[in-house]
């Protein structure tokens, strides 16, 4: 019984929600119609949207009393900015126009089947009670059998039982009229592929942005293990080495001995430049303690052209950002001092609205192939971000190496 005045409920109001929801979709595209022709057309669409998706919620809320929960609401929230910009968001939504097919719809859907679902009832409940009410309403023209049945006390009594048979029929009818409504409801008003697409896309974004983030920390661990780890025990036993080499000098020992230990510390010495060269590989450990500006300052130190750096020496990023940007400044050096035959180069870091930009320039000769293994490696390194990188080196040149990284990655 709960369930059917539910359905009944929905049904009746449906027929009161249908021409107004009508009515509205009228006066809502006639307005933004005439208006759109004149400044007021931006703002007259989102005006109306809202008020559209206002109605649209009162609907998704009343298909609760059927479904025992309201619809989700399928928008994507749009973005901020210009009014043009947020025109062409609310309008590219398929759910905005959803929302007014339904308040169309809602018109012969809500009459035709709200209708028929308060007649089911209001027949049904009148056989049943019959004997409380057909007395006062005498009708000496109605058609047989409807006359004896209701003019007469026999006729009456016999549509009671009548009346409480078809009772369940009619409530079965009755839901079956609603849950038909409201899966047209559901089918329209529920979010579609757009939104799935849409929280899809937004969910990978996440999972690779703490992806990226644990990897460079994991870099970070294993530069910080290395650095005061292994490097630390190479250090000392090179000292080891060089206190018996002192020793062994003080005392009578064969050369071959003073030679083999003088070879095992250019051995460590060696093996700790290298590994030194690949802590600063793995991810440079003045990233982390001095920030990018300082990093590249370092670059441009050790690089053998004039670099110039430009940039805040305040401007901090996320790690892996600040990693990605890192080691296209460090690439970019490389192949100038390599390839190019420059004179000077300018490594220039800035903050843009998106998140950071990091161009190398130099003067040299030009030509240098995007696609080539070094350039391409950056490439993935920094799409790897959502970011991308650009080369213009005609012939002649000058070469421009920029990279565009989004901080929200």
């Amino acid at each position: 019984m709960r369930r059917t005045g539910a359905a009944l409920g929905y049904l009746a109001a449906g027929v009161a929600a249908g021409p107004a929801g009508l009515l509205w979709s009228i006066a809502a595209v006639a307005a933004v119609a005439v208006l759109g022709v004149t400044q007021l057309g931006g703002p007259a669409f989102l005006g109306a949207a809202w008020v559209t998706r206002r109605l649209a919620w009162a609907e998704r809320h009343r298909a609760a009393w059927v479904l025992g929960r309201p619809i989700d609401p399928p928008y994507v929230p749009a973005p901020a900015g210009t009014l043009r910009r947020r025109v062409a968001a609310v309008g590219a939504q398929p759910a905005t126009w959803r929302d007014l097919a339904w308040l169309v719809l809602l018109f012969p859907l809500g009459i035709g089947l709200g209708v028929a679902g308060i007649v089911v009832t209001a027949v049904t409940v009148g056989m049943a009670t019959a004997p409380a009410w057909a007395w006062a309403v005498p009708n000496p023209r109605a058609p047989f059998p409807v006359k004896p049945l209701m003019t007469t006390g026999g006729g009456r009594l016999l549509l009671v039982p009548l009346g409480l048979a078809l009772l369940p029929l009619a409530a079965w009818l009755v839901r079956r009229l609603a849950r038909l409504e409201v899966s047209v409801a559901r089918a329209l008003l529920a979010p579609g592929e757009h939104r799935r697409l849409v929280e899809e896309t937004e969910r990978l974004a996440r999972t690779r942005a703490r992806v990226v983030d644990a990897q460079a920390a994991e870099l970070r661990r294993i530069e910080r293990d290395l650095h005061d780890g292994a490097q630390a025990r190479i250090v000392a036993a090179g000292m080891t080495l060089a206190l018996a080499a002192r020793k062994l000098r003080g005392v009578d020992s064969s050369s071959v001995v003073l030679s083999d230990v003088d070879t095992a510390r250019r051995q460590l010495d060696e093996a700790l430049a290298e590994l030194r060269r690949l802590v600063r590989g793995i991810h440079p450990p003045i990233l982390t303690d001095r920030g990018l500006h300082a990093a590249l300052a370092a670059l441009a130190g050790d690089s053998p052209l004039p670099v110039v750096v430009r940039g805040d020496p305040a401007l901090r990023f996320p790690a892996a950002v600040e990693s990605a940007a890192y080691f296209v400044a460090a690439e970019g050096l490389a192949n100038a001092a390599k390839h190019s035959g420059a004179g000077a180069c300018v490594l220039e870091l800035r903050r843009t609205a998106a998140g950071v930009r990091i161009v190398v320039e130099d003067d040299g000769r030009g030509g240098a192939d995007p696609a080539g293994a070094g350039l391409d490696g950056l490439r993935r390194r920094v799409e790897a971000l959502d970011g991308t990188l650009t080369v213009d080196s005609p012939p002649g040149g000058p070469t421009l190496l920029r990279a565009e990284l989004p901080c929200a990655s």
